[in-house]
């Protein structure tokens, strides 16, 4: 039996035969399929069925998370009926408006507000031992992706006793700032494609993964989207208002704003350096090559960090030869 047939009834054990139908949902970049449950009775008009195969997808942390989020006072889904065994969950429905389709220049003051509201409520809520640690292994694992995935499959570039020698000083670096901050609840993908436009807003998605971790991390993933890019100018204003908010919240932030942008940048090198190895990964190894068109816009994310600090200079460097480019003297601080 396939899995939507299996899926079909076990939704059917608590809504009637041709009571409910299903429509796709979501794309994923994981294993995991949301299935839209359009219903034809009941006080929901419609909820959410996740399709996780166990042999490839946890559940477990997504129903945990999900009580980590509304305990904290936030808009996640909640869990109306759970088969771990099968890898099944039903669940409140947040509407299909994300922030990705609603955000423009006129909106996007607003929505990131929100955005960042929720973030502090997130972050004021961390505890130790709920969630686990982003430490050093885990975020050095991710940067490994960029070698092995972009500069060696999707290049098909070899590094060098230099190159590598330069990669990993640069990496060392990066690193040591990362595991330097506060730690607090980390998302991990806090991005306007997992927040939707509902009441309370925002409504948050694709949490799974959370860990406990720096805190400038999914302030990173907010502002240096995967799918949408911003001016410096707004970045840093918005970054700004979640710092001073932050501030006044008791969140453990940096009190010189320059140092906390800093901390700011360097995490963000760390995910768009993992993200444009994982974009390679899900398009050699999984078929989903779409993903690949927005790879130059990560790139252009190492760059512009690149340009602003001398001691990321091998990393533009080495950029520049795995590019074709001509090297140039263009650093900030």
């Amino acid at each position: 039996m396939d899995r939507l047939a299996a899926l079909e009834i076990w939704l059917a054990a608590r809504y009637p035969p041709g009571s409910f139908r299903l429509t796709p949902a979501s794309e994923d970049a994981s294993f995991r399929r949301y299935f839209r449950v359009h219903l034809a009775a009941g006080p929901m008009p419609t909820a959410i069925a996740m399709d996780a195969p166990p042999e490839r997808e946890d559940c477990r942390p997504f129903v945990h998370v999900a009580r980590l989020l509304a305990d904290a006072g936030l808009n996640a889904p909640r869990v109306l009926a759970a088969d771990l065994a099968q890898g099944f969950l039903l669940l409140t429905d947040l509407g299909t408006q994300t922030y990705l389709a609603a955000l423009d220049e006129s909106s996007a003051d607003r929505l990131f507000g929100d955005a960042i509201d929720a973030l502090v409520k997130w972050q004021l809520a961390s505890r130790p031992n709920e969630l686990p640690p982003y430490d050093a292994a885990l975020l050095r694992r991710e940067l490994d992706l960029f070698p092995e995935w972009y500069v060696a499959r999707h290049l098909g570039a070899s590094l060098d006793a230099g190159q590598r020698q330069a990669l990993e000083s640069v990496f060392a670096l990066v690193l040591a700032s990362n595991l330097a901050q506060p730690r607090v609840y980390v998302h991990r993908d806090y991005m306007p494609r997992n927040l939707m436009v509902s009441d309370p807003n925002p409504g948050i998605l694709d949490f799974q993964d959370a860990v406990h971790g720096p805190i400038t991390y999914d302030l990173a993933s907010l502002f240096r989207d995967a799918f949408v890019s911003w001016p410096e100018a707004r970045v840093i204003d918005w970054t700004v208002r979640y710092w001073e908010k932050a501030r006044r919240a008791g969140l453990p932030v940096d009190p010189d704003f320059a140092a906390f942008y800093r901390d700011f940048e360097w995490m963000g090198l760390q995910r768009h350096l993992k993200v444009a190895g994982i974009f390679a990964r899900l398009a050699y190894r999984d078929g989903k090559r779409g993903y690949l068109e927005d790879t130059p816009r990560f790139i252009g994310y190492i760059r512009a960090a690149c340009e602003r600090y001398g001691a990321l200079a091998p990393l533009l460097r080495l950029l520049d030869a795995l590019e074709g480019r001509a090297p140039e003297v263009r650093y900030t601080f």
